[in-house]
């Protein structure tokens, strides 16, 4: 092979490689969203395990990524060790897929319809559509699936590149002693081995070893080594992404390279004790791409058959094999690290990494809801307890924005589709929305310490009113919640009109105290918690109203807050929402004669020295 041809082929892999990559890039984007709930509908059965293994790796073109994606949910805790097994055994076959579309290219050899299934006529057809459909067309899901086109014809030219580069070399001596060495059964793994490891992708080892056959130098003597190789060499992207992990995590990469490693022992073992016994007569024939597709599928189903009733066997292998040293953490509490969900390989799947953060978000919600309701409690019946509670719920609630605000701004610089970008943007606003809700939260925790360190308490006329006001502002968190996890813009819309009702609320309460405070029933020292109280719920219901105005503005693609809600309460909707909700709270009423000479807070109350609201 002269320069030309070497350049020729090099260029060919190049090809080859980088439509693999954005074909499952594309293929990763569309579908990583999804991800998440296969993988949640897994259950204990080791069958269905299997079929959701392989067609998560079908999907995704690459069973490195998808146990890599294993190896990161065992080390967060979502997957227990006991269920990887049939994952991994599942990608291994999943990944035969690709084997097969590259063998394409044999058909039609030999009969003139079937001509228009080569790759040489439908390749252009398909590459003329996909550029076609992403020069003119801007919408976002047809946009990805030309991407996906694109790289497939990208893929194959690269493949025929290949074959067209290598056939010279079907005369070249030399080439053909070669490979006769490869026929090696310890040599021909290592360079499998080696090819693999170097690319980080058994398929497209596959690939390029079917664009070999095409030469007529590859025999069934040194294909068979190679592709057991190959099946050892994909484990080292899993070991590699295991660094720095839980112990689960290193042992689930270990399944990986135990089962691909036994299954090569013993399949070499059995293949090359029966051609001692009975020698095979096909070994010095020339295989093509189909042929090894289907060596490739066979080994893989059938390793998987073999090992399948020994998958719990397995597990305590690598569990023997790998023993906590003393002293060291035990896996139960290395599961119990809720931020480990955050990992950072689910970065190579943006959708699946998204879901990862909704599901936190959603945690940190719930929690946010059940701190109010422990503040709520602690200002009827206040224990030292449900305080310290309430403080370690408001600092993990810090911790929740300062995890997945790091992690959602790593994510923001991946590809994401529009859905998944709007869905991050909601995210990564209500945040900060979220921690203030905390932090008020914790601030009505306070106002109820202090009066009971004080020994003072509100009147029953104020405690009275104020339990309807909670009751709103309760209800309002609860809708809010439930809206934000399961995105029901019908409830987020409920959010904005129960929020002008409590602003009402708060007006009308703290006018009810000014009044008295006229009449000698209240004292200032009270009136100043008051305050505080019922500032912190105001706040909490403003934050409330921030998340789900959010979530409508980000559906209807609005951008301006102010004119987007001015909009909004004009709306009839609106309107029959306010009036029903002010019905649902109004608060008992006062005689006219109360308001009669009322002055305004401000006036009652001196001005508060070193207070915050």
């Amino acid at each position: 092979m002269d320069i030309f041809g070497i350049v020729t082929l090099l260029g060919g892999l190049a090809l080859f490689l980088y439509g693999m990559r954005e074909m499952s890039e594309r293929l990763m984007l569309a579908s990583g969203s999804h991800l998440k709930g296969m993988l949640e509908r897994l259950t204990s059965n080791p069958v269905k395990a299997i079929f959701l293994g392989a067609g998560v790796t079908a999907v995704m073109q690459s069973s490195s990524a998808t146990t890599v994606m294993v190896v990161g949910l065992v080390n967060a805790g979502l997957l227990p060790l006991s269920q990887t097994v049939g994952l991994i055994m599942g990608a291994n076959v999943g990944t035969t897929v690709t084997a097969w579309i590259l063998s394409l290219g044999t058909i039609g050899a030999g009969n003139a319809y079937l001509k228009f299934l080569n790759p040489s006529f439908f390749v252009p057809v398909i590459a003329i559509v996909a550029v076609s459909t992403m020069m003119f067309i801007k919408n976002e899901r047809k946009y990805n699936v030309s991407r996906i086109l694109a790289g497939f014809a990208i893929l194959m030219f690269g493949m025929q590149t290949m074959s067209s580069a290598v056939r010279p070399l079907s005369e070249n001596p030399a080439f053909r002693q070669l490979f006769v060495t490869f026929s090696n059964p310890i040599l021909g793994m290592l360079v499998g081995a080696l090819l693999t490891a170097v690319i980080q992708s058994s398929s497209a080892s596959i690939g390029i070893l079917q664009a070999f056959t095409l030469t007529g130098a590859l025999t069934y003597g040194a294909a068979l080594p190679i592709i057991m190789g190959q099946n050892i060499g994909t484990c080292v992207t899993a070991l590699t992404s295991s660094i720095n992990t839980s112990k689960n995590a290193k042992r689930a990469a270990l399944i990986h390279l135990t089962f691909n490693v036994m299954g090569t022992v013993v399949f070499m073992s059995g293949f090359y004790l029966v051609n001692y016994l009975w020698p095979f007569t096909f070994l010095d024939k020339s295989p093509n791409a189909v042929d090894i597709a289907i060596i490739n599928t066979v080994y893989k189903i059938s390793a998987t058959i073999l090992f399948l009733p020994f998958r719990d066997w397995l597990v305590k292998f690598v569990t023997w094999i790998t023993p906590a040293k003393a002293g060291e953490k035990i896996d139960l509490l290395e599961e119990m690290d809720v931020f480990a969900a955050l990992d950072s390989r689910f970065l190579e799947t943006p959708g699946f990494a998204v879901s990862q953060s909704r599901q936190l978000a959603n945690q940190m919600a719930e929690l946010v809801r059940r701190q109010y309701e422990l503040s709520a409690r602690l200002l009827e019946n206040y224990d030292a307890q449900g305080y310290r509670d309430n403080q370690i719920m408001e600092d993990l609630i810090d911790q929740y924005e300062d995890h997945l605000g790091t992690y959602m701004i790593q994510i923001s610089a991946r590809k994401l589709t529009d859905r998944e970008s709007r869905e991050l943007t909601l995210l990564m606003q209500s945040l900060s929305d979220f921690e203030r809700i905390s932090d008020h939260a914790l601030g009505i925790a306070g106002s109820a310490k202090e009066m009971h360190d004080k020994q003072i308490r509100f009147s029953d006329a104020a405690i009275s009113e104020l339990a309807i006001y909670k009751r709103a502002v309760s209800d309002l968190l609860d809708t809010m919640v439930k809206a934000f996890s399961n995105d029901d813009l019908e409830l987020a819309m409920q959010v904005e009109p129960l929020e002008e009702v409590i602003d009402g609320l708060t007006d009308e309460l703290q006018a009810r105290h000014v009044r008295r405070l006229q009449d000698g029933c209240c004292t200032i020292e009270l009136g100043f918690i008051l305050i505080d109280t019922l500032t912190s719920m105001e706040r909490i219901a403003d934050h409330c109203s921030n998340i789900a105005v959010s979530m409508i503005e980000l559906s209807r693609e609005s951008l301006d807050h102010h004119a987007f809600l001015q909009s909004f309460r004009a709306e009839e909707a609106f309107r029959i929402m306010f009036e029903q909700y002010k019905k649902n709270y109004e608060l008992p009423a006062l005689p006219a004669s109360d308001y009669a000479g009322q002055l305004s807070m401000e006036e009652a109350l001196p001005e508060k020295t070193g207070r915050t609201d």
